[in-house]
């Protein structure tokens, strides 16, 4: 279940979700888009691999990273997990990044084992962390905003 910390708001033009189905829709999406903010203020939108985990958005990715040098100047960032087959349902939600370096490697082996075997998870994780040096953003939530067209 979504931590106590967060305050969810429902859209306006369609019915919101609730806690419980807002963590189904965190299991169920693929991927996730991460929202920082780039030095001349425009908005940096990223497409993320992520996974739930005990009340925060996870999200691997490597250092280097455009995203990664707006969090170390500004944290506060939005993440929208959405399924775009109707019927759509969406949440977003704003909140604290958190750049966390230990136990990288494990932790985005049990990210990408979302989307691929275990075996397959172990190779990428791996294969990208002899590339760059590779971090977790953690996202804490603040509020989520939400909607669910298929209450309709």
């Amino acid at each position: 279940m979504v931590g106590e910390w967060v305050e969810t708001v429902n859209y306006p033009q369609a019915p919101g979700m609730n806690k419980d189905e807002i963590v189904s829709l965190f299991e169920e999406a693929l991927f996730a888009r991460l929202a920082t903010i780039n030095n001349d203020g425009t908005v940096h939108i990223a497409p993320v691999f992520f996974k739930y985990q005990d009340g925060e958005i996870w999200i691997a990715t490597q250092d280097p990273s455009l995203k990664i040098r707006n969090i170390k100047r500004h944290n506060k960032v939005s993440v929208l997990v959405d399924i775009s087959e109707a019927p759509f349902r969406a949440a977003l939600v704003y909140g604290t990044a958190q750049l966390d370096y230990e136990n990288v490697i494990d932790k985005r082996i049990t990210i990408f084992e979302r989307t691929r075997s275990r075996e397959e998870a172990v190779q990428y994780a791996r294969r990208l962390s002899g590339k760059w040096q590779c971090v977790i953003v953690r996202v804490t939530p603040d509020r989520v905003v939400s909607f669910d067209y298929s209450k309709f």
